[in-house]
Order: C-alpha cells, then structure tokens, then sequence
C-alpha cells in the first residue's frame, strides 16, 4: 500500500493518539489536539468556501499565535501552499513578494493594518484581506477569521488525493541578489524532515516546545510538524522578550528552546534569570547564527540540565539538517573538546547527506582545518526556487544542493561552520542580501560607487556598513543615507553606519573587492563569519 507522505498525517495521527491532551497553549487559549484538528478542518472548508483551489497560495502577516499554526495544516491539506510573511519586511518588500507568489487571500493582525492598507493600493493578486482577530477595516473581507471558521464544518479532507511532490509551503529568502527568493517546500519534504529531526531529537509526547523562532522564519525550525508528530505541546509566544520567555518556561514547564545567539545572551544575562524555575528545560538548539563556546558554556552555568548545542539548517533543507549531539562513545572527551563539539553545526541526520568539499568536487580532510563549501542532498532539500528556474539550477547541480557556506570537519564528523557566501550578511539570525541595500544605496542621487559589507557587533554577530563613494560635486551625509534606506528596506537590513572613501579598490575586471575591505574589521576575531 502506498499513501502520500504529507504533514496532514501528523495532524491526524495526534488528534487519533493524544486527542484529550492539551496541545496548543496560546496566551489564555489552550486547545487539546482533538480541538486543534478540528480547527484545522474547518479553516480548510472556509478557504474552499472562498473558492480556493489546489495550488493558490494562501498569506499570513500575523506574529506567532495558535491561528498561524493552525494554517501550518489547514492550508495544505486542501492543496493550498501556505506562505508566511516576515514581518520585519518593509512594505516595499512585502509588495515584491505579494506581487511574485501571488496570493489569493491575506491573512493579518491588526498591528499591520496600516501596511496592508498600503499593499492593497500596489499590484497584487490578493483578492481577500482578512483580520485575524481585534481590528477589521472596511476594506476587509466581513468576517474575522473566528467567524470563518465557526460558518465553516469540521469536515475531514481526504488527504490520499494530494500529491506528495507538490508544494505545500512557500517561505521567501534573501539570497545573494537584491530580491529575495521563494523556497518551495513539498509535502514529502516536510513528513520526512518531520521524522528524521524526531529521531534526531529523541521527541516524545513530554515536549513542550516554546516558540521563540518566528513561524515565517525558516519553517520555524521545523516544530510545527516535530512537536505535532510525538504528540507534544506548542506553547506561542507573540514575540521574543526575555521576562515573557522566562515566565513562560516556568508556568508552561517547557523541556525544549530554540533560539538564535542573541536570544540566548538576552537570556541568561537578564537580571531576574534566578528569580524563575528553569529546571524543566532539557535541551536548547542554537541556531541562526553560529553558536560559540562561551556562549555554551554560560547556558550550561547558568540555566542547569539544559543541554545546549548547535544546530544547522536552511530554509532550503526544510530546514534542519545538522545538529551537534555529543555522540556516546565521546562522553570521556576532556570538557574543552566537549565544548567545542557543542558549539559547532553538528553532525547530519539520516535523511540527508551532507559533505564538505573542496572547488575540484573533492571532500575537504577531516582535520577540522581544510575549508570547503557544505553542499546537501536528500529527501528534505527544496523542489526549487519559485519561478526562479535558472537560480533552481544554480543551486541544484548533479543532485547536490550548494549552500554557500564554507565550513571545516573534525574527525569525528562535526561540522564547523567559518565563512558564509561572501555577499551575505547574518544579523540576529536574520538573512541580508548586501546587494539589496546596494541597490537602494545606488537609487540615491550622490551615491557613485558603494559596497556593503558584514562588520562583527557584539549584539546581533554582525551588521551591515555601507562604504560609499560620491559623484564628483555632490555632497551627503551619513544620516542623509541611511534616512534614504529607511524609506525602502526593513529597519533590520539598514546599515548601522556609513563611511565614505574617495575609492574603493578593484580588482582586474573591475569588481569592487569587499574581502579587502572587511579584512581591518575582522582583525582579531575569533570567527569570520561574513
């Protein structure tokens, strides 16, 4: 016998197994898994009843809330691809994507009202703007989301019908270009990866998983369908702040964190951090950006019995792929080994197979010194860029996905990851296409020549700089500049500073050669990552 493999199976076989136990906590709202189910179904005959069909994207602009994951199944099982935006984008930026996915509904909370507003003046195919809860305009559909769902019957879909290679989710990514890319994700991607990250985190029905990753941020790390598959228990949080998090774990007794670094530091260096219970927590994953011994080391001091590590994904890869468990026949390494083990990528999961190789196509020593580039393949990479074949293929070669990013292999098989795709910038866990902001650097009328770079930040890792080069007779500052890519970009993605040379140096074909440029800030950091 041969089913589809498909999330909805998840979702189905914890209504089945633990249908009475709570399985959503939601602020006040707590929804066991047979209420969540049935939310799910009827969320899937609301959207019917809009008259969606197979393959229309369907969007959410919402923080994190039990009604953007219940959209994690509800969408897909009726053939729709989900498309969670992040809403740290502009609303140039969002219009970009609207415009390229082409959603036929719009999911918001009422905080963006103002940029749907604006949205709906741009060209886009979304036909209705609907409010997920407080506020509605007069422009929105008539009914709130809890309205749809209540005219709507809880009927189960048939999900021997879908097709298991077809796309399910669809999440945007900066990449190395100046517009970002959607990542097609397929049922069968996300049921295995759901399987292989369980096996790797030895999940059962006792998890209690915090959301401190966003939803639209690299299928949030996979929990969706890694806490649903074992029966565990989702407990949102709109957004991270160190107290709420804290009060949260101590309350809701969660077992598992994943954060990104500057998560972690927020936390453990909170003054109240020993006023709350932690003793719960059995793992946190790091991840986002890379993790650091130190970093472990204060985690496992201060927050006890939390096993912090490592971890390593993209949104490509579905997206965890790596994870830096310390194996059992390494439990009498000296601590310092230990440590830095803990504070790499890890080491794959089955499922994926990941290598480290050199520019000939040759795996890199294990000797934890010869750099390459980690390339992917397996069940969990992507079906592709969405209407982006020639950048699918860029990516895709002769089976193998290429990630850009460079990292050495000790002998045991960790992987340490030392250097990203040069062009891309990692601030608070978070992907900048240095070339995006050129491009709205180059639109200002002094700019002559500019690059943008990653320098180190002891907050977010590291930032982007932009060093510029005026047009012979023009004048600006820095503020003039930065004020102009507020106008355009997310507040996250504007240059934390500008500088201004008389030239930028070039090398035979002309390109401007940022590695010359970033080599006096890096000097003496441990780690370039840039």
């Amino acid at each position: 016998m041969v089913v589809p493999l498909t999330p909805v199976r998840l979702k189905r076989h914890a209504a089945r197994s633990f249908g009475r136990k709570i399985g959503i906590v939601c602020e006040s709202l707590r929804f066991t898994y047979l209420e969540f189910n049935e939310r799910c179904d009827r969320l899937s005959q609301a959207l019917l009843k809009l008259g969606l069909k197979r393959g229309d994207r369907v969007a959410y602009l919402s923080f994190n809330c039990h009604r953007l994951l219940e959209a994690y199944y509800g969408v897909p099982q009726v053939g729709c691809i989900l498309l969670p935006l992040n809403i740290r984008l502009s609303t140039e930026e969002l219009s970009y994507v609207l415009n390229d996915a082409g959603p036929r509904v719009l999911f918001f909370d009422p905080e963006f009202i103002p940029q749907v507003e604006d949205l709906r003046h741009r060209d886009s195919s979304v036909e209705h703007f609907i409010a997920l809860r407080g506020a509605k305009p007069a422009w929105a559909h008539p009914q709130f989301y809890e309205e749809l769902l209540a005219g709507a019957e809880p009927r189960e879909v048939d999900y021997r019908g879908i097709d298991e290679n077809s796309v399910a989710e669809l999440f945007y990514t900066s990449g190395t270009t100046a517009h970002p890319k959607g990542v097609m994700l397929t049922h069968r991607n996300l049921y295995l990866h759901a399987f292989y990250t369980t096996v790797a985190l030895h999940g059962s029905d006792r998890d209690v998983h915090l959301y401190t990753v966003p939803l639209f941020h690299v299928n949030s790390w996979g929990a969706p369908h890694i806490i649903t598959i074992v029966g565990g228990t989702h407990v949102m949080v709109k957004k991270f702040d160190p107290v709420i998090v804290l009060e949260l774990i101590q309350r809701e007794r969660v077992t598992r964190l994943q954060m990104i670094p500057t998560m972690a530091i927020a936390l453990i260096n909170h003054p109240d951090l020993r006023k709350y219970d932690l003793s719960s927590l059995k793992e946190i994953t790091l991840g986002g950006a890379p993790a650091n011994t130190t970093l472990i080391k204060d985690l496992e001091q201060k927050i006890p019995g939390s096993n912090p590590r490592g971890g390593y994904g993209l949104t490509e890869t579905s997206p965890v792929i790596t994870l830096a468990r310390l194996k059992s026949h390494l439990a009498g390494e000296p601590e310092e080994i230990a440590l830095r083990r803990k504070a790499t990528a890890g080491y794959p999961f089955a499922g994926s197979e990941v290598r480290v190789v050199s520019a000939d196509g040759r795996d890199v020593r294990p000797d934890g010194k010869e750099v390459g580039e980690v390339i992917v393949r397996g069940d969990v990479v992507m079906a592709g860029y969405w209407n982006q074949p020639d950048a699918t293929a860029q990516a895709i070669r002769d089976d193998w996905f290429y990630t850009g990013d460079l990292a050495t292999v000790d002998e045991e098989g960790y992987i340490l990851i030392v250097d990203r795709a040069k062009d891309m910038i990692l601030t608070g866990g978070e992907n900048i296409a240095s070339a995006e902001i050129e491009r709205v650097l180059y639109a200002h009328p002094a700019v002559l020549e500019c690059a943008v770079i990653a320098i180190p930040d002891e907050k977010w890792g590291e930032v982007p700089k932009a060093l510029v080069t005026l047009k012979a007779g023009e004048r600006s500052g820095e503020a003039e500049l930065l004020d102009h890519c507020r106008r355009h970009l997310a507040g996250f993605k504007v240059p934390k500073s500008v500088e201004f040379l008389d030239s930028l140096p070039k090398g035979g074909t002309g390109k401007i050669l940022k590695k010359v440029l970033r080599e006096k800030y890096w000097v003496g950091h441990e780690r370039r990552v840039h």
